[in-house]
């Protein structure tokens, strides 16, 4: 058929409409040769009018999909949409093909003016609800929130606009079916017999060879197979793609008075018959009168294959954009490639795979084709494959195969001349300059704050995470735990271009926006430790004009506010941040009489402020006996470093503070437990008194509900390697448990069980055994007395017998004799040198040899047995 003859067939029946599935190599690959063989005069697709300036930008060579077009409200950024687009996207086929051939293309879906607002007034009654162009739908979606994915791409179906909801059989009666959300894929899957849709649509579309001679014929019967679709369902539960359909409709008609019949458009199938439809201009404007607008502005911005795979929430996402992808590319032979990569990837990571695991994988996935009918080894054939041959039946290996193949961390680039908000510009800038290139693949950053480069770097992370762009995430550093170390966890996702144009309001400059952010978090921050919290951003961010305001709205809330526990929870952050000064080299002279004062105030309110607490206040009162505990030993190293004057020493008026709790019969038991263990971990209470102090609490005439708290404070969070290490405390806490009534022993048990879960099992079972054996070395409770504690857990005297017992085991462990069935080495004289088993065997008598010296055995199997009975003997 020649190409005239083809160019004619294509507009026979009218404008010629390629009904596709969005995201679909196969779909793409048919659309390219509709368009070569058609040369239409003008090509319309689907997606949002506004964007029609943009489209000459998909021809610069520095626009890379995966992309996607970003409509965001003018008035409101936060309230946005995405178009994404990759490179086996047949809309960006057909945009390519358009700019290629000199033809106009234009976007004819509604406008993303119409669809923001129209989402802002009537959300969807789920998230699972489906959702047109330029809407949001899925879990993550919404125009509330940024970086809510939307666009013409809205379901499953080879029309694109079917949601997750329930596929309706051919079965399903047709007055119920209106209401239904119908899966076009899954009903033309059913029919022919297939339970799996993506397997279905492989087999017919995707995995189809070179196409037919008629290149419209896969179009056509696909529009014929939409079309009895929408006569049974209507418009399948989609009432919103009625509007959405009227637009189109006036968009063709224009066009066809502008250029002829010489049109081809390119949209979602399940359109496809409804913008054949004969309908009245009327009837069309009519529906797409009084539709609500906003204000929207659209660019360009990168997209990831992480955030094309339906795993993310995106309504019209594809299970495997990587290997989508990869059939797209592939010029022949896609199994054998596709394997290739595998084997590539696995070698990365130190497995063993060779050529022949290679070729073995190809027959293996060509054979589970054949058994299963289909015409080429899909995804999960060459899965089986590669499970069986290269991972040997693991599935291990194939986790990271869907993470870097199957799916991808492919992040796409749009060149620098697309439109962008000042923000975004200098962000790209400071980007450029401290070579930190977005990633879609996490990735962790180490950080040396002694060099200028990565001082940068901190300062633009943490400014970003300052106006809410969270690309990095602060993490504890593998290595050196200084203070001149930082590690960051980076991962660009393309959302947060949205929250970069949000930030927009604050300044055009990374540095001039987070400023502006701080100051106005401080005025408004509703608690001091905000304020406090807020100063420590500022100095990791390198924000020195926001201090002053920070340090002012930070004085002032300290003198005013008189909670002490406020004080105490703004304290240590105040500390850090002036710790965070001295790394980087930041002036924090204001920061230290601020921190200083404030240390000073909680000093002189802990002790009233701790008398008369219930159980929950006096928990929260003991984590910020913990917290002001690390902030004072921070504050004293910076007040001698920087040689301040006029503070005195701040520890000792810490431990002052603490002894005064300590004697204090009105502050919670677990209050003064807590300062106590404090005092004894800071060296100022010596053991002796510790075990006074803790005999005092546990004497009888302690209620023992009071006497467990005291118990908690004093043991709890980490203190039982203190009871393993201190039998005289471990032998009051024994005495005193044994002690308490059994009509109490209930009361004390939820304290008492809270208390010592937190310990390590290790740390439990050596406490048990230490219980258990008793001072004397003995089994039972012996020794359990009012007066001095004993030794629990220890006997008077060593056992030698059972330290002896393990003696020829160690031998071996530390090479100090050589292995039971190995002869010895002769020595200089022809004779072997001595066997210091043998001799520790005869030192030790006939008696001590037990069964090792029974029987003829060999001298090897004698050997075995002793180091055998050794091990039993430690084990006994």
């Amino acid at each position: 058929m020649s190409d005239d003859s083809l160019r004619g067939r294509a507009y026979a029946a009218g404008p010629l409409l390629l009904g596709v599935r969005h995201h679909g190599p196969g779909s793409a690959r048919a659309v390219r040769a509709a368009l070569d063989a058609a040369r239409p005069a003008v090509v319309l697709v689907e997606g949002p009018p506004e964007a029609d300036a943009l489209i000459p930008l998909a021809a610069d060579p520095d626009m890379r999909p995966p992309v996607a077009l970003l409509a965001h409200a003018v008035d409101e950024p936060g309230r946005s949409a995405f178009w994404p687009l990759a490179e086996f996207s047949p809309e960006w086929v057909a945009v390519r093909w358009a700019l290629a051939h000199g033809v106009p293309v234009r976007f004819f879906d509604l406008p993303a003016t119409h669809a923001l607002a129209r989402e802002a007034e009537e959300r969807p009654p789920s998230d699972a609800d489906p959702a047109g162009p330029g809407e949001q739908a899925g879990p993550e979606e919404g125009a509330a929130r940024p970086g809510a994915v939307a666009g013409p791409r809205s379901g499953t179906g080879p029309g694109g606009d079917s949601g997750p909801g329930t596929a309706a059989g051919p079965g399903d009666e047709a007055g119920a079916a209106q209401h239904l959300r119908v899966d076009p894929l899954g009903v033309l899957a059913e029919a022919a017999g297939y339970d799996d849709p993506e397997r279905w649509w492989e087999d017919v579309v995707e995995h189809r060879g070179p196409g037919p001679r008629d290149p419209f014929a896969p179009f056509a019967a696909l529009e014929e197979a939409m079309k009895a679709l929408r006569e049974r369902y209507g418009a399948g539960g989609r009432p919103r793609d009625l509007v959405r359909e009227a637009h189109m409709r006036l968009h063709l008609r224009s066009a066809r008075r502008e250029f002829g019949e010489a049109v081809a458009v390119v949209c979602g199938a399940w359109h496809v018959p409804a913008l054949r439809e004969k309908t009245a201009v009327g009837a069309d404007r009519a529906l797409l009168k009084g539709l609500p607008k906003v204000r929207a502005d659209m660019t360009w911005v990168p997209w990831t294959h992480r955030r094309l795979a339906r795993s993310s929430g995106y309504g019209a996402g594809i299970d495997s954009p990587g290997w989508y992808g990869h059939l797209f590319r592939a010029p022949d032979r896609p199994v054998e490639r596709w394997l290739t990569k595998v084997a590539g990837l696995l070698r990365e990571e130190d497995r063993i795979v060779s050529s022949a695991h290679v070729i073995e994988a190809v027959r293996l996935a060509e054979t589970l084709a054949a058994m299963r009918g289909r015409p080429l080894p899909g995804l999960g054939e060459t899965t089986d494959a590669v499970r069986a041959v290269m991972c040997d039946g693991s599935d291990v290996p194939l986790t990271l195969i869907h993470d870097r193949l199957v799916v991808g961390d492919v992040l796409g680039e749009v060149p620098e001349a697309a439109p962008a908000v000042p923000l975004q510009r200098d962000l790209a800038r400071e980007q450029r300059r401290l070579r930190l290139k977005p990633e879609a693949l996490e990735r962790e950053l180490e950080l040396d704050l002694r060099k200028d480069a990565d001082v940068g770097r901190s300062r633009l992370l943490h400014r970003l995470r300052l106006l809410g762009v969270g690309w990095g995430e602060p993490v504890r550093s593998r290595g050196s735990t200084g203070t001149f170390r930082e590690a960051w966890r980076l991962r660009w996702e393309p959302e947060l271009s949205v929250r970069v144009a949000e930030a927009g309001v604050w300044g055009t400059t990374v540095l001039a926006a987070a400023t502006a952010r701080a100051e106005a978090d401080a005025t408004a921050a509703p608690a001091l430790a905000d304020v406090t919290a807020l100063a420590e951003h500022c100095l990791l961010a390198g924000l020195p004009d926001a201090l002053p305001v920070v340090m002012r709205v930070l004085a002032d809330r300290a003198a005013l506010d008189t909670d002490v526990g406020r004080l105490a929870q703004a304290l240590p952050a105040l500390v850090r941040a002036l710790r965070y000064g001295d790394v980087r080299g930041t002036d924090t002279g204001a920061l230290t009489g601020v921190a200083a004062g404030l240390a000073e105030r909680v000093f002189v309110g802990l002790p009233s402020a701790c008398a008369a607490l219930d159980a929950d206040a006096a928990q929260e009162m003991r984590g910020h006996l913990d917290s002001v505990r690390t902030a004072v030993g921070l504050l004293a190293e910076t007040l001698a470093g920087t040689a301040a004057t006029g503070h005195g020493d701040v520890r000792d008026r810490w431990r002052s503070v603490l002894r005064t709790l300590t004697l204090r019969d009105t502050v919670p038991g677990v209050v003064r437990g807590r300062a106590a263990r404090l005092l004894l971990d800071d060296g100022a209470l010596g053991p002796e008194e510790a075990a006074r102090l803790m005999g005092l609490v546990l004497s009888p005439g302690t209620p023992p509900a009071d006497a467990a708290a005291w118990i908690e404070g004093f043991v709890g969070g980490g203190g039982g390697m203190l009871l393993v290490h201190d039998e005289r405390l471990l032998g009051l806490v024994d005495a005193w448990l044994t002690g308490v009534p059994a009509e109490a022993f209930t009361d004390v048990l939820p304290l008492l069980r809270r208390t010592f879960s937190a310990y390590e099992p290790g740390v439990r079972r050596t406490l048990g055994e230490l219980v258990r054996r008793g001072p004397d070395g003995g089994g039972g409770p012996a020794g359990r007395t009012t007066g001095p504690p004993g030794r629990p857990g220890f006997a008077a005297e060593p056992d030698t017998a059972r330290a002896d017992a393990v003696l020829p085991v160690l031998r071996l462990l530390l090479g100090l004799d050589e292995r039971p069935d190995e002869p010895a080495d002769e020595g200089p004289a022809g004779r072997k040198p001595a066997d210091p088993r043998r001799a520790d065997r005869a030192a030790r008598g006939p008696a001590d040899q037990g069964t090792a010296g029974r029987g003829t055995a060999g001298r090897g199997t004698v050997d075995q047995r002793t180091a055998g009975d050794g091990l039993l003997g430690v084990g006994a």
